[in-house]
């Protein structure tokens, strides 16, 4: 593709990439899909696969980057030799609906091809802000007692993995998690719009996420920045206040002009912001019915008004959608409820599957090292997350299980620091089938695996001693019963209609909780009503497509 203006620094991405050192170090932006720089990075891949080099590549990811699938993002560079290193802080683990095929990247750690490490994103984001300052490395708290300790594994993810790049020390008397800084060589960065010189800005993007870190860090390595934007516009043709990032610290500028805004997405401006909230709520999509939509719901009840709500991945972020379903969240009290996502997106609908991270219609946008700064310091004070297991001793996991290496997002930032914690799931997975008749539960066919399990497989967070230590509240909700995590167990407080406790609940897991709450309730009637009469209307399909 030719650009419109030829300068030094606007170029091709195969030019861009054509210098990258074996056993250099480079570094992405990208979420999933938003703000993924896919061009520059398939440029790289392919100029491995056409020459062998480079190789012994270092690959740092503050967050998963690319979809694997039509934006296959950190999937161009999985190809044996060409990574030495991966140190991310999250992964791409889908399966592709057109191959059946999972990401080549988990396939290299499955197999104990590469070294692999994940890292909390909270720490991946604010690491970059040492290796700008040039500091000796990032000194936290988050993160002890979890797998990112080196008690519990250091984050390393294949036995490959030798070195501690995260070690446990001592200050003034206060036990801490230290990541060491190390030096970035090149960042691919990706903006809408350049100028000649490199001066950026994100008109079109729905998250900046750790942009002008990574360019900052890198710069202060001595190393290259690589943006990649839609279009090249006349220096100076732009406000000052609309250009977060100077040409100065940019040495090439890649034009794609059919950059997606994210997966499935080539654009669609209602992630901007700006717009009425009536049409826009009015145009979201209508959940099937499956056990994650009652999860959903269930979950919504524990939502207040003027409190800032984080979600995460999973039913926690379906929630919105049910809200919106049900008249709960509409163009008069979308306003009330201050909804946020770890990547900065604030206010509007927060959207779910491959489009989470970022909001419908928000009303403003913080980076990713500002919004885990905020996490840190607790702003959020509701939680809403997901897990793949649950365990005996109150650990929750959702960063390393059975097959799939997801790492842990900002799972931990994010429940250390809330004050109240909602864990939605399902009861039981692989092949759960539910449904409704009469107001009441089924359970067509159990899951294959259980939730509840002994031991879970990875420590992603102790919530028993965040509620015994920091005096958390924490929930789990699933479509078939709910339980408040208290400082010595689980107790079971209520149970949706239909449901054996003794068969449907109690058998299905591998340890009991400490207690049923004498005043156990039935979850709420309305919901398992509603979904029967939409089923029956024909308004409403029983399972997910």
């Amino acid at each position: 593709m030719k650009a419109t203006i030829k300068t030094g620094k606007v170029m091709t991405a195969e030019a861009a990439v054509a210098e990258i050192a074996t056993g250099a170090t480079i570094a992405s932006v990208g979420v999933i899909g938003w703000v993924t720089p896919d061009r520059c990075l398939a440029a790289l891949g392919q100029r491995h696969r056409d020459t062998g080099a480079p190789s012994n590549l270092t690959l740092y990811l503050p967050v998963g980057t690319g979809d694997a699938m039509e934006i296959k993002g950190m999937d161009h560079l999985a190809q044996e030799g060409m990574l030495k290193r991966i140190v991310s802080g999250s992964y791409i683990n889908p399966v592709n609906p057109k191959t059946g095929q999972r990401p080549e990247l988990m396939r290299l750690i499955r197999e104990n091809k590469i070294e692999a490490y994940s890292w909390p994103i909270g720490a991946s984001m604010h690491w970059l802000r040492e290796v700008a300052r040039k500091s000796p490395g990032y000194l936290t708290s988050v993160g002890q007692g979890t797998y990112i300790d080196p008690e519990h594994g250091g984050g390393k993810f294949t036995e490959r993995a030798k070195d501690d790049l995260v070690r446990a020390v001592t200050f003034e008397g206060q036990r801490y998690l230290f990541y060491p800084t190390w030096k970035i060589d090149v960042a691919f960065i990706r903006a809408s719009t350049a100028d000649e010189f490199g001066n950026l800005s994100w008109e079109d993007e729905a998250l900046v996420s750790s942009s002008v870190a990574l360019a900052l860090a890198v710069k202060a390595c001595g190393g290259r920045v690589i943006a990649q934007v839609r279009r090249v516009v006349p220096r100076g043709s732009r406000q000052a206040t609309q250009v977060p990032l100077p040409g100065v610290l940019v040495d090439a500028v890649v034009i794609d002009e059919e950059q997606m805004m994210v997966t499935q997405t080539p654009f669609d401006a209602s992630y901007l912001g700006g717009q009425p909230m009536g049409p826009v709520i009015g145009r979201l999509p209508r959940m099937p019915f499956a056990a994650d939509k009652i999860v959903a719901w269930r979950a919504a009840q524990e939502t207040r008004t003027h409190e800032l709500s984080i979600l995460g991945f999973g039913a926690s972020s379906d929630m919105p959608l049910v809200m919106a379903e049900t008249g709960q969240l509409n163009a008069q009290t979308v306003r009330d409820y201050w909804f946020t996502t770890e990547h900065g997106s604030y206010g509007g609908v927060v959207m779910s599957g491959w489009q989470f991270s970022a909001n419908v219609n928000p009303e403003a946008i913080l980076d990713g090292l500002s919004q885990f700064d905020l996490i840190d310091a607790g702003l959020c004070e509701f939680a809403a997350l997901a897990f793949a297991e649950f365990d005996s001793n109150g650990v929750v996991n959702v960063s390393r299980f059975g097959t799939a290496n997801p790492g842990a997002g900002g799972f931990i930032d994010i429940a250390e620091n809330a004050k109240r914690l909602v864990f939605c799931g399902t009861f039981t997975t692989g092949g759960l089938e539910v449904r409704i008749e009469d107001g009441q539960l089924q359970i067509v066919r159990e899951g294959r695996q259980r939730k509840f399990v002994a031991q879970a497989s990875h420590i992603t967070y102790r919530v028993t001693d965040g509620v015994a230590d920091r005096a958390q509240e924490a929930t789990i909700i699933t479509e078939r019963a709910v339980f408040r995590v208290d400082s010595d167990g689980l107790t079971l407080t209520e149970i949706a209609p239909g449901i054996d406790i003794q068969t449907q609940v109690l058998d299905q897991m591998d340890f009991r909780p400490v207690r049923i709450a004498p005043d156990l309730r039935r979850m709420d009637l309305a919901l398992f009503a509603r979904q029967t009469h939409l089923v029956a209307e024909g308004l409403l399909t029983e399972t997910a497509p």
